[in-house]
């Protein structure tokens, strides 16, 4: 039960570790593009390829639907960003119950953004939970986890990547070591929770400090993107690092440096609206090299 690039690597890692997929569940296809065409989602495309049985309700409370999953028999559902709420009435249905790969060490960060509140929050590490589905919001006991360390450099592109892959292999281990595993519940300590990245938050603010504006970058990257304007134009910064430099905030200190309340970021992948990601040198060489950011 899954629906972005996130959760392909573990159908893959399902398929190829044997497992009968009786059914796979996601989102239907949704209008996209400029010709507003029906998309399929990441999850069903590789689904159909691989020759599974794939099903897309607008949502699981019926009767009808719980019926038609319960009649799957399956042993047990794995979810991954899904997006949609399980009721009871599904939850009950496998026999070894739901068991959703969520990207963090659970408690930390539950809900819709972990990956990218980590980057922004300046958390030196992240890591995968495998978690048993409940009915309250990744509140589930574990069952399995590892940590990952967040580079320097990480966008939430990157450590996306990198933690579906850790995903893909710990549900696997899960599911072959599961009636040797006790579930461990979660601490009442340390709960966290890692709301949906908000359009209004993206706008960078250029009087914040530069480490602060470096995670806010990074954190952003590639979607939805932090962004500010050059010459009146919304312009996304896709990476950056610390650089040297002090200046009043969002002053153009020469070369691809940017001036923060205290310290200075240099703009490594930049992309104006409307083009693709270039370099950060590539960008100004592109335009009346600027005053200032706003």
């Amino acid at each position: 039960m899954g629906t972005p690039e996130f959760a392909v690597p573990a159908l893959d890692a399902l398929f190829e570790a044997g497992h009968e997929i009786v059914a796979v569940y996601t989102r239907a296809p949704r209008p996209a593009g400029r010709g507003m065409k029906e998309r399929r989602c990441p999850v069903q495309v590789r689904a159909e390829a691989l020759g599974l049985p794939v099903h897309a309700p607008g949502d699981l409370r019926s009767a009808e639907i719980c019926d038609r999953f319960r009649a799957h028999r399956a042993d047990a559902a794995v979810v991954v960003a899904y997006g949609l709420i399980l009721p009871e009435s599904i939850l009950a249905c496998p026999r070894l119950g739901c068991l959703n790969i969520h990207a963090s060490l659970l408690p930390r960060w539950r809900g819709a953004a972990p990956i990218h509140r980590a980057i922004m929050s300046g958390d030196n590490e992240t890591g995968i939970s495998i978690m048993a589905v409940d009915t309250g919001l990744d509140s589930g006991p574990v069952l399995l986890s590892e940590a990952m360390a967040i580079r320097p450099d990480d966008t939430t592109g990157r450590l996306h990547d990198r933690l579906a892959r850790l995903g893909a292999r710990l549900i696997v281990e899960a599911l072959d070591g599961i009636d040797g595993i006790e579930p461990t519940p979660q601490p009442q300590d340390g709960v966290s929770y890692a709301r949906k990245v908000n359009k209004a938050e993206t706008r960078i603010d250029w009087s914040r400090p530069a480490d602060e504006i470096d995670r806010h970058i990074r954190g952003l990257s590639p979607f939805p993107g932090a962004w500010c304007k050059v010459h009146g134009e919304r312009t996304k910064l896709l990476n950056s690092r610390l650089a040297d430099g002090e200046g009043a905030p969002g002053a153009h200190l020469g070369g691809c440096r940017v001036a923060c309340g205290a310290g200075a970021i240099e703009m490594t992948e930049v992309q104006r609206e409307g083009r693709k990601p270039v370099s950060g040198k590539e960008f100004l060489r592109g335009i009346l090299a600027p005053d200032s950011f706003e």
